[in-house]
Protein backbone atom coordinates (compact mmCIF):
# COMPACT_ATOMS: atom_id res chain seq x y z
CA UNK A 1 0.00 0.00 0.00
CA UNK A 2 1.55 3.65 -0.70
CA UNK A 3 2.09 5.82 1.47
CA UNK A 4 -1.05 7.71 2.11
CA UNK A 5 -1.18 11.40 1.24
CA UNK A 6 -3.81 14.61 1.81
CA UNK A 7 -4.31 18.26 1.98
CA UNK A 8 -5.37 19.98 5.47
CA UNK A 9 -8.23 21.84 4.21
CA UNK A 10 -8.36 25.59 2.82
CA UNK A 11 -6.80 27.30 -0.01
CA UNK A 12 -6.51 31.13 -0.68
CA UNK A 13 -9.93 32.79 -1.66
CA UNK A 14 -9.38 34.68 -4.72
CA UNK A 15 -9.36 38.11 -4.72
CA UNK A 16 -12.84 38.69 -6.14
CA UNK A 17 -14.31 36.39 -2.95
CA UNK A 18 -11.94 38.61 -0.20
CA UNK A 19 -13.55 41.76 -1.80
CA UNK A 20 -17.26 40.32 -2.12
CA UNK A 21 -16.67 39.77 1.63
CA UNK A 22 -15.89 42.76 2.26
CA UNK A 23 -18.09 44.29 0.90
CA UNK A 24 -20.93 42.40 2.35
CA UNK A 25 -19.54 43.51 5.95
CA UNK A 26 -20.07 47.14 4.56
CA UNK A 27 -24.10 47.04 2.85
CA UNK A 28 -22.59 46.85 -0.56
CA UNK A 29 -23.66 43.45 -2.08
CA UNK A 30 -26.19 41.25 -0.82
CA UNK A 31 -25.83 37.79 0.93
CA UNK A 32 -26.98 36.05 -2.30
CA UNK A 33 -24.15 37.77 -4.29
CA UNK A 34 -21.73 36.11 -1.85
CA UNK A 35 -23.35 33.10 -2.10
CA UNK A 36 -22.79 32.67 -6.12
CA UNK A 37 -18.76 33.86 -5.61
CA UNK A 38 -18.77 31.47 -3.17
CA UNK A 39 -20.14 28.66 -4.98
CA UNK A 40 -17.79 29.70 -8.51
CA UNK A 41 -14.64 29.94 -6.02
CA UNK A 42 -15.51 26.06 -4.47
CA UNK A 43 -16.37 24.81 -7.83
CA UNK A 44 -12.90 25.90 -9.29
CA UNK A 45 -10.97 24.59 -6.09
CA UNK A 46 -12.39 21.08 -6.46
CA UNK A 47 -11.59 20.77 -10.34
CA UNK A 48 -8.33 22.40 -9.86
CA UNK A 49 -7.17 19.79 -6.92
CA UNK A 50 -8.47 16.99 -8.82
CA UNK A 51 -6.40 17.54 -11.31
CA UNK A 52 -3.00 17.80 -8.92
CA UNK A 53 -3.95 14.06 -8.68
CA UNK A 54 -5.07 14.16 -5.13
CA UNK A 55 -6.47 11.10 -3.98
CA UNK A 56 -8.72 13.33 -1.58
CA UNK A 57 -9.63 16.62 -2.44
CA UNK A 58 -11.89 19.46 -0.83
CA UNK A 59 -13.41 22.92 -2.06
CA UNK A 60 -10.18 24.91 0.10
CA UNK A 61 -12.90 26.22 2.54
CA UNK A 62 -14.43 28.68 0.43
CA UNK A 63 -18.15 29.27 2.13
CA UNK A 64 -16.27 29.78 5.68
CA UNK A 65 -15.00 32.67 7.42
CA UNK A 66 -12.32 31.00 8.75
CA UNK A 67 -11.59 27.06 9.64
CA UNK A 68 -12.04 28.07 14.01
CA UNK A 69 -15.47 30.47 13.35
CA UNK A 70 -17.59 28.67 10.79
CA UNK A 71 -19.97 27.23 12.86
CA UNK A 72 -20.90 30.67 14.56
CA UNK A 73 -20.36 33.51 12.02
CA UNK A 74 -20.33 33.65 8.54
CA UNK A 75 -17.47 36.90 7.95
CA UNK A 76 -14.25 37.98 9.61
CA UNK A 77 -15.91 41.32 10.20
CA UNK A 78 -18.93 40.19 12.02
CA UNK A 79 -21.76 39.66 9.35
CA UNK A 80 -23.81 36.79 10.45
CA UNK A 81 -23.05 36.05 14.01
CA UNK A 82 -25.01 33.59 15.98
CA UNK A 83 -27.18 34.15 18.38
CA UNK A 84 -26.25 34.46 22.27
CA UNK A 85 -22.60 35.74 21.18
CA UNK A 86 -20.73 39.13 21.37
CA UNK A 87 -18.00 39.72 18.73
CA UNK A 88 -15.35 40.97 22.14
CA UNK A 89 -14.42 37.45 22.68
CA UNK A 90 -10.68 36.51 23.74
CA UNK A 91 -7.48 36.38 21.27
CA UNK A 92 -7.77 33.22 19.66
CA UNK A 93 -3.98 34.43 18.49
CA UNK A 94 -1.41 36.88 18.52
CA UNK A 95 0.92 36.67 15.51
CA UNK A 96 4.47 37.10 14.79
CA UNK A 97 3.69 39.78 12.50
CA UNK A 98 1.45 41.50 14.96
CA UNK A 99 -1.80 40.87 13.65
CA UNK A 100 -4.46 38.72 15.90
CA UNK A 101 -7.38 36.84 15.04
CA UNK A 102 -10.57 37.21 17.83
CA UNK A 103 -12.97 34.96 18.96
CA UNK A 104 -16.62 35.97 19.73
CA UNK A 105 -18.00 35.27 23.67
CA UNK A 106 -20.49 33.03 24.92
CA UNK A 107 -23.56 35.31 26.20
CA UNK A 108 -25.72 32.77 27.38
CA UNK A 109 -26.89 28.65 26.95
CA UNK A 110 -27.42 26.99 25.28
CA UNK A 111 -24.75 26.47 22.73
CA UNK A 112 -25.59 25.64 19.55
CA UNK A 113 -23.71 25.79 16.05
CA UNK A 114 -25.62 27.78 13.37
CA UNK A 115 -23.37 26.25 10.25
CA UNK A 116 -22.03 22.71 10.09
CA UNK A 117 -19.16 21.70 8.26
CA UNK A 118 -21.62 19.09 6.36
CA UNK A 119 -23.93 21.82 4.83
CA UNK A 120 -20.74 23.12 2.73
CA UNK A 121 -19.70 19.69 2.14
CA UNK A 122 -23.22 18.67 0.50
CA UNK A 123 -22.60 21.82 -1.30
CA UNK A 124 -19.37 21.09 -2.95
CA UNK A 125 -19.46 17.36 -3.45
CA UNK A 126 -21.13 17.94 -6.57
CA UNK A 127 -18.49 18.94 -8.59
CA UNK A 128 -16.02 16.63 -7.55
CA UNK A 129 -15.31 13.05 -9.48
CA UNK A 130 -13.78 11.24 -6.53
CA UNK A 131 -13.73 11.23 -2.93
CA UNK A 132 -13.61 14.08 -0.78
CA UNK A 133 -12.11 14.79 3.08
CA UNK A 134 -13.92 17.95 4.95
CA UNK A 135 -11.63 19.62 7.91
CA UNK A 136 -13.72 20.55 10.92
CA UNK A 137 -12.90 22.62 14.54
CA UNK A 138 -12.05 20.76 17.19
CA UNK A 139 -14.05 21.41 20.74
CA UNK A 140 -11.23 22.40 22.54
CA UNK A 141 -11.03 25.57 20.06
CA UNK A 142 -14.99 26.01 21.03
CA UNK A 143 -14.11 26.04 24.58
CA UNK A 144 -12.47 29.11 24.74
CA UNK A 145 -15.71 31.32 23.70
CA UNK A 146 -16.73 30.04 27.31
CA UNK A 147 -14.91 33.65 29.51
CA UNK A 148 -11.46 31.92 30.79
CA UNK A 149 -12.75 33.41 34.10
CA UNK A 150 -15.18 34.38 34.07
CA UNK A 151 -19.33 32.29 34.68
CA UNK A 152 -21.79 32.81 32.43
CA UNK A 153 -26.02 33.11 35.10
CA UNK A 154 -27.21 30.22 34.41
CA UNK A 155 -25.26 28.29 32.15
CA UNK A 156 -22.46 26.96 34.21
CA UNK A 157 -19.26 25.63 32.47
CA UNK A 158 -19.80 22.24 32.68
CA UNK A 159 -23.05 22.67 30.88
CA UNK A 160 -21.77 24.37 27.61
CA UNK A 161 -18.78 21.52 27.70
CA UNK A 162 -22.05 19.08 27.51
CA UNK A 163 -23.31 20.96 24.88
CA UNK A 164 -19.97 21.42 23.21
CA UNK A 165 -19.39 17.59 22.87
CA UNK A 166 -22.65 17.11 21.44
CA UNK A 167 -22.36 19.76 18.16
CA UNK A 168 -19.12 18.90 17.83
CA UNK A 169 -19.98 15.35 17.70
CA UNK A 170 -22.95 16.04 15.20
CA UNK A 171 -20.36 18.16 12.41
CA UNK A 172 -18.34 15.25 12.31
CA UNK A 173 -20.68 12.46 11.94
CA UNK A 174 -22.81 14.66 9.65
CA UNK A 175 -19.84 15.00 7.96
CA UNK A 176 -19.45 11.09 7.44
CA UNK A 177 -23.06 10.85 6.26
CA UNK A 178 -22.87 13.13 3.87
CA UNK A 179 -19.85 10.89 2.44
CA UNK A 180 -16.65 12.61 3.40
CA UNK A 181 -14.22 9.65 3.39
CA UNK A 182 -11.84 11.15 5.90
CA UNK A 183 -12.42 14.49 8.57
CA UNK A 184 -9.76 16.35 10.25
CA UNK A 185 -9.73 18.30 13.31
CA UNK A 186 -8.01 21.41 13.36
CA UNK A 187 -6.31 21.35 16.50
CA UNK A 188 -3.51 24.35 15.76
CA UNK A 189 -4.70 25.61 19.39
CA UNK A 190 -2.80 22.88 20.57
CA UNK A 191 0.76 24.55 20.52
CA UNK A 192 -0.41 27.66 21.33
CA UNK A 193 -1.75 26.35 24.59
CA UNK A 194 2.21 25.85 25.89
CA UNK A 195 3.11 29.34 24.39
CA UNK A 196 2.50 31.14 27.57
CA UNK A 197 2.00 34.60 25.96
CA UNK A 198 1.33 37.45 28.21
CA UNK A 199 -1.00 39.31 25.62
CA UNK A 200 -3.43 36.32 25.44
CA UNK A 201 -3.73 35.11 28.79
CA UNK A 202 -5.33 31.86 28.07
CA UNK A 203 -1.85 30.24 26.58
CA UNK A 204 -1.15 30.62 30.33
CA UNK A 205 -3.63 28.87 31.49
CA UNK A 206 -2.31 25.51 31.20
CA UNK A 207 -5.12 24.43 29.20
CA UNK A 208 -3.07 21.71 27.08
CA UNK A 209 -4.50 18.46 28.90
CA UNK A 210 -8.07 20.29 29.03
CA UNK A 211 -8.24 20.31 25.76
CA UNK A 212 -7.02 16.94 25.06
CA UNK A 213 -9.53 15.71 27.27
CA UNK A 214 -12.50 17.26 25.85
CA UNK A 215 -11.42 16.02 22.39
CA UNK A 216 -11.41 13.24 23.48
CA UNK A 217 -14.49 13.05 24.98
CA UNK A 218 -16.17 13.83 21.51
CA UNK A 219 -13.69 11.12 19.82
CA UNK A 220 -14.51 8.52 22.12
CA UNK A 221 -18.07 8.52 20.92
CA UNK A 222 -17.20 6.95 17.74
CA UNK A 223 -16.26 3.33 17.05
CA UNK A 224 -12.41 2.25 15.96
CA UNK A 225 -13.49 1.82 12.68
CA UNK A 226 -14.93 5.59 12.11
CA UNK A 227 -11.92 6.67 14.28
CA UNK A 228 -9.56 5.09 11.53
CA UNK A 229 -10.48 7.64 9.17
CA UNK A 230 -11.01 10.63 11.76
CA UNK A 231 -7.49 12.73 12.00
CA UNK A 232 -6.17 15.87 13.87
CA UNK A 233 -4.21 18.70 12.54
CA UNK A 234 -1.88 20.77 14.27
CA UNK A 235 0.77 23.21 13.45
CA UNK A 236 1.79 27.16 14.53
CA UNK A 237 -0.74 29.25 12.94
CA UNK A 238 -0.59 30.10 9.06
CA UNK A 239 -2.26 33.59 8.87
CA UNK A 240 -1.03 36.40 6.16
CA UNK A 241 1.93 34.13 6.12
CA UNK A 242 2.67 34.58 9.53
CA UNK A 243 3.12 32.15 12.24
CA UNK A 244 1.78 32.08 16.47
CA UNK A 245 3.43 29.63 18.40
CA UNK A 246 6.24 27.96 16.18
CA UNK A 247 9.05 29.05 19.15
CA UNK A 248 7.11 26.22 21.07
CA UNK A 249 9.19 23.04 21.24
CA UNK A 250 7.70 20.27 19.82
CA UNK A 251 8.06 18.23 22.87
CA UNK A 252 5.87 20.17 24.96
CA UNK A 253 2.88 18.93 22.52
CA UNK A 254 3.12 15.78 20.98
CA UNK A 255 3.14 13.50 24.24
CA UNK A 256 -0.16 15.27 24.91
CA UNK A 257 -1.65 15.26 21.58
CA UNK A 258 -0.94 11.41 20.37
CA UNK A 259 -3.14 10.76 23.90
CA UNK A 260 -6.30 11.46 21.67
CA UNK A 261 -7.81 8.63 20.11
CA UNK A 262 -7.87 9.73 16.44
CA UNK A 263 -6.71 7.26 13.71
CA UNK A 264 -4.37 9.91 12.34
CA UNK A 265 -2.64 13.02 12.20
CA UNK A 266 -1.26 15.83 10.38
CA UNK A 267 1.72 17.73 11.80
CA UNK A 268 3.53 20.58 10.86
CA UNK A 269 7.25 19.44 9.92
CA UNK A 270 8.16 21.18 6.51
CA UNK A 271 9.12 24.97 8.15
CA UNK A 272 10.71 23.07 11.55
CA UNK A 273 14.48 23.64 11.55
CA UNK A 274 15.01 20.30 13.35
CA UNK A 275 12.54 17.73 11.57
CA UNK A 276 15.12 14.58 12.68
CA UNK A 277 13.97 15.87 16.16
CA UNK A 278 10.56 15.97 15.13
CA UNK A 279 10.68 12.75 13.44
CA UNK A 280 12.18 10.90 16.64
CA UNK A 281 9.15 12.61 19.06
CA UNK A 282 6.74 11.15 16.30
CA UNK A 283 8.35 8.01 17.00
CA UNK A 284 8.43 7.80 20.71
CA UNK A 285 4.76 8.97 21.09
CA UNK A 286 2.92 7.30 18.42
CA UNK A 287 0.65 4.55 19.09
CA UNK A 288 0.19 0.87 17.76
CA UNK A 289 -3.17 1.20 20.03
CA UNK A 290 -5.25 4.28 20.27
CA UNK A 291 -8.30 2.66 21.95
CA UNK A 292 -8.34 0.24 19.01
CA UNK A 293 -6.93 2.44 16.22
CA UNK A 294 -3.03 2.05 14.83
CA UNK A 295 -2.34 5.62 14.48
CA UNK A 296 -0.77 7.13 11.28
CA UNK A 297 1.37 10.41 11.20
CA UNK A 298 1.35 12.11 8.00
CA UNK A 299 4.54 14.76 8.33
CA UNK A 300 4.45 18.02 7.00
CA UNK A 301 6.82 18.66 3.52
CA UNK A 302 5.38 21.23 1.94
CA UNK A 303 5.11 25.32 3.75
CA UNK A 304 2.11 26.80 2.50
CA UNK A 305 3.59 30.41 3.62
CA UNK A 306 6.62 29.76 1.52
CA UNK A 307 5.88 30.85 -2.22
CA UNK A 308 8.62 28.60 -3.32
CA UNK A 309 7.16 25.11 -4.65
CA UNK A 310 9.21 22.51 -3.10
CA UNK A 311 10.43 20.01 -5.46
CA UNK A 312 9.13 16.16 -6.03
CA UNK A 313 12.79 15.17 -5.19
CA UNK A 314 12.62 16.85 -1.94
CA UNK A 315 9.53 15.76 -0.62
CA UNK A 316 10.50 12.43 -1.54
CA UNK A 317 13.43 12.68 0.72
CA UNK A 318 12.07 14.45 3.30
CA UNK A 319 9.49 11.69 3.60
CA UNK A 320 12.69 8.78 3.49
CA UNK A 321 13.79 10.41 5.74
CA UNK A 322 11.11 10.17 8.61
CA UNK A 323 10.71 6.67 7.59
CA UNK A 324 14.21 6.16 9.85
CA UNK A 325 12.14 7.24 12.87
CA UNK A 326 8.22 6.66 12.36
CA UNK A 327 7.50 3.17 11.61
CA UNK A 328 6.32 3.00 7.24
CA UNK A 329 3.16 1.48 8.10
CA UNK A 330 2.36 4.99 10.45
CA UNK A 331 4.25 7.17 7.88
CA UNK A 332 1.92 9.40 5.55
CA UNK A 333 2.67 12.85 4.19
CA UNK A 334 0.59 16.35 4.05
CA UNK A 335 0.82 19.87 4.41
CA UNK A 336 2.34 21.55 7.10
CA UNK A 337 -0.98 24.13 7.77
CA UNK A 338 -3.89 25.09 5.18
CA UNK A 339 -3.14 26.97 2.90
CA UNK A 340 -5.13 30.24 4.34
CA UNK A 341 -7.14 28.97 7.30
CA UNK A 342 -8.85 32.59 7.68
CA UNK A 343 -10.82 34.18 4.29
CA UNK A 344 -9.44 37.71 4.26
CA UNK A 345 -5.48 36.83 3.51
CA UNK A 346 -3.74 38.99 1.77
CA UNK A 347 -0.55 36.66 1.04
CA UNK A 348 1.73 38.92 1.68
CA UNK A 349 4.63 37.01 0.81
CA UNK A 350 2.93 35.69 -2.07
CA UNK A 351 2.05 39.27 -3.49
CA UNK A 352 -1.50 38.10 -3.96
CA UNK A 353 -3.66 35.82 -3.01
CA UNK A 354 -4.23 34.61 -6.57
CA UNK A 355 -0.65 34.21 -6.92
CA UNK A 356 -0.99 32.34 -3.80
CA UNK A 357 -3.51 30.21 -4.99
CA UNK A 358 -2.22 28.99 -8.22
CA UNK A 359 1.18 28.36 -6.61
CA UNK A 360 -0.69 26.12 -3.69
CA UNK A 361 -2.04 23.89 -6.42
CA UNK A 362 1.82 23.54 -7.77
CA UNK A 363 2.42 22.31 -4.21
CA UNK A 364 -0.13 20.13 -3.64
CA UNK A 365 0.70 18.59 -6.83
CA UNK A 366 4.60 18.05 -6.35
CA UNK A 367 3.46 16.62 -3.14
CA UNK A 368 1.17 14.20 -4.87
CA UNK A 369 4.51 13.38 -7.18
CA UNK A 370 6.92 13.08 -4.14
CA UNK A 371 4.66 10.82 -2.29
CA UNK A 372 4.48 8.22 -5.15
CA UNK A 373 8.69 8.22 -5.65
CA UNK A 374 9.14 7.57 -1.71
CA UNK A 375 6.30 4.98 -2.15
CA UNK A 376 8.16 3.28 -4.63
CA UNK A 377 11.72 4.00 -2.91
CA UNK A 378 10.77 2.24 0.56
CA UNK A 379 8.84 -0.26 -1.34
CA UNK A 380 5.66 0.20 -0.70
Amino acid sequence: MPIPTENVGSLPRPTYLQTALTDWDAGKVTREDVIKLQDQAAEDSVKRMEQTGSPLVTDGEQRISSFATYPIIDTLGGTGLAEGLAADGQYFAIFDDGHHRQLPRLLKGPFKYKTYASENFEKSQPYATGPMKQAVIAPSMMYLLYPLNGKIEGYPKEKFVEDLVIECERDIRQCFEAGAKRVSIDFTEGRLAAKRDPRNPWTSANLLQTFVDLNNRVLDRFTPEQRTNIGVHTCPGGDCDSVHSHEVDYSELLPFMFQMNAGYFLIQLASEKDKEKVYKEIGNNIRKDANGVKQLAFVGVVNPLDPRVETPEEICEAIVNASNFIAKDQLGATDDCGFSPFSIDHKPKHGSPDFARDIAFKKIANRVKGVQMASEKLGM
